[in-house]
């Protein structure tokens, strides 16, 4: 009886840890067949063949084209539109011609920041990813990579939410009330209105 109990104890403890290692067989020196566990693959594995390491294509692509990325959540879930919303809602927001022209130039000049701030970026990440990739990198280089990487991102973030505080300046208090019902953010919490005076209208 405790020789079947063993057996099923060690098969359960084989299906459980089966989850995340496989298993292969290997003999002993005395001829007995050992099960050795080989390690799953890693999250990051085929990440390896990446030509910036630190981005996927899907980033890249969407800081070349000056994408979004979720870089302005603080300002849209904040009660404060963005251009490309504004003007996709333009009809129920009741846009004048003037508002419509505004958010027009705002958003192209945004999107032209973003794309040259976003090229920016990809290049010093491409810079960092070579430098390790070649063994040219130390502590003192490496930090400039960093600080430069990293205040392309503030400068790329600022981006973002600058335009939509922008974009919320040539707006009234109603649309901006309008906007937040229209994106789905009044749904049990409000979004708190902006007041009327800092707003030009």
């Amino acid at each position: 009886m405790r020789t079947k109990f063993t057996i099923k104890f060690i098969a359960a403890c084989a299906v459980l840890t089966g989850a995340t290692a496989s298993f292969s067989q290997h003999h002993s020196h005395d001829g007995q067949a050992v099960a050795v566990a080989t390690p799953a693959p890693g999250p990051y594995a085929g990440q390896q063949t990446r030509s910036i390491k630190a981005l996927s294509e899907t980033q890249t692509q969407d800081l070349l084209t000056g994408k979004g990325m979720e870089l302005a959540k603080a300002a849209e879930l904040n009660g404060y539109p963005g251009p490309m919303h504004t003007l996709e809602l333009a009809a129920p927001l009741a846009l004048s011609p003037e508002q419509k022209q505004a958010s027009q130039a705002l958003m192209e000049r945004h999107k032209a920041d973003a794309r040259r701030l976003g090229a920016e970026l990809v290049e010093a990440e491409r810079a960092l990813d070579q430098s390790f990739q070649t063994r040219q990198i130390d502590v003192a280089s490496l930090k400039g990579h960093t600080d430069r990487i990293a205040h392309l991102q503030a400068t790329l973030r600022k981006a973002h939410l600058e335009t939509h505080l922008q974009q919320t300046a040539l707006l009234t208090p109603r649309q901006i009330d309008r906007y937040a019902e229209l994106r789905g953010y009044t749904n049990g919490s409000p979004v708190v209105p902006v007041t009327p005076s800092s707003h030009k209208h």
